[in-house]
């Protein structure tokens, strides 16, 4: 199965304008929303501009290409310049999209301040409905049986896992983000040691009204096997809260995330090629469980993914994209805080760039769209396998998003998914 998929949901799914982030006053709002208003008031300590922040969908733009690198793009091992930024977006793009997701929450759910009383309610319940609408969208798209490991419903169950923790302040957020990354993936090693080794499973699949109607493993496959168990994106989407609650649109900020993400990457990838050789016998351990793919066992190639049946204790050592592990989960991270700062910082900084990155940032505010019909396409035309092909194909892709994404942006707020999306969640306006 190819990895990686999107947005994301709230996550894949912007906000609407009224919930959307803040953007610096020397941001061009008009370029990404040619509807929107360009005056934003000054941005201060305590809370975000008025607007929205283009960079935030800049970076679900780039992600959303991420994605389709992995699923129509070359395979990586063609090597060379093209192969290492195909590399670079296997397991990395999905990491950002639920970042973002974690993010997106927190715009819906109240920022800087979370809403509270009457008002709380609804945006709470817009999240619910939001979240059951990806998961039916998520096991929907999956019947159609393509090589894609779809992410919606993934993401529906990981946005009602952290919504409890909407009222927390930053500080509680990161700690708890640090710690989920920490614990989680080892619970999650158990858990999957004693499926294997056991039927305790089975009598739950048995039992779960979500797997007879989906033809998959329901809430065992969601929350511990597939390719994104809640238990291990959680962290993701707490830290993608965390910068929701800040103002990326303030250098401060930005220049916090951008150092954050850069000590995430090296403690991430760097502390598990060091922990791989320091270990006794876990590079030799893990190289063998992956049939001699060295590449699998450090933090490159997520050819492999997790391993099932005899997982060994040394593949908690492995940063490899897909891995489900605290070392994974931390460079994965901090590469998306850096995608995040570097986009934010180019279109406050850089209306040149932001102006012809237009285009990308367009295919992030319809990202829903753009995720879902690139599965249907797949789905009619089929996946290439052939480097020439293959790159061919990604590009068309890639170009048709932003065509279609510029031309529908310039006369709608958002996309017709986006549109569906947030009509199903209008009933909240009579919660009391």
């Amino acid at each position: 199965m190819t990895h990686d998929a999107p947005s994301v949901s709230t996550a894949i799914t912007p906000a609407p304008a009224s919930e959307r982030g803040s953007t610096p006053t020397s941001t061009p709002t008009s370029t990404a929303n040619p509807t929107a208003s360009p005056a934003a008031t000054p941005t201060t300590a305590s809370a975000p501009s008025a607007g929205r922040l283009i960079g935030i969908d800049l970076a679900r733009g780039l992600a959303v290409f991420g994605m389709y690198a992995a699923h129509v793009g070359p395979d990586p091992s063609v090597g060379g310049p093209l192969g290492f930024v195909l590399e670079l977006a296997r397991g990395r793009s999905s990491a950002l999209f639920a970042l973002l997701a974690g993010f997106s929450l927190v715009l819906i759910t109240g920022r800087p301040h979370p809403r509270t009383g009457r008002a709380g309610r609804q945006a709470v319940g817009r999240i619910l409905i939001r979240s059951v609408v990806l998961v039916a969208l998520g096991f929907a798209l999956t019947a159609l049986d393509t090589d894609v490991d779809v992410i919606l419903a993934f993401y529906g169950l990981t946005f009602l896992a952290v919504l409890p923790l909407y009222r927390l302040r930053v500080r509680t957020l990161a700690a708890i983000g640090a710690a989920s990354a920490l614990v989680m993936p080892q619970v999650l090693y158990v858990i999957r040691q004693s499926i294997d080794n056991g039927d305790w499973s089975d009598t739950v699949i048995s039992r779960d009204p979500l797997a007879r109607i989906s033809d998959t493993d329901g809430l065992i496959e969601l929350f511990f096997t597939g390719e994104y168990p809640v238990l291990t994106w959680m962290p993701f989407m707490i830290v993608g809260m965390v910068v929701g609650r800040l103002d990326p649109g303030r250098a401060k900020v930005r220049a916090r995330l951008a150092l954050a993400g850069g000590g995430l990457a090296v403690l991430g990838y760097g502390g598990s090629w060091l922990a791989l050789r320091l270990v006794p016998h876990a590079h030799a351990t893990v190289a063998a469980a992956t049939d001699g793919d060295s590449g699998a066992s450090a933090w490159w190639s997520d050819t492999v993914g997790y391993i099932t049946d005899g997982t060994p204790a040394a593949w908690l050592l492995v940063a490899a994209p897909h891995s489900q592990t605290t070392f994974s989960i931390l460079g994965n991270t901090g590469a998306a805080l850096l995608v995040v700062a570097a986009c934010v910082a180019v279109t406050a900084r850089m209306p040149r760039v932001t102006r012809l990155a237009t285009p990308v940032a367009a295919v992030g505010m319809i990202s829903l769209t753009a995720y879902v019909l690139h599965i249907l396409a797949i789905y009619v035309v089929g996946m290439e396998d052939e480097t020439g092909p293959a790159l061919v194909a990604l590009l068309a892709f890639i170009a048709t998003a932003m065509l279609l994404a510029a031309v529908w942006t310039r006369r709608f707020r958002r996309g017709p998914l986006e549109y569906l999306l947030h009509a199903t969640t209008r009933v909240t306006r009579h919660i009391k």
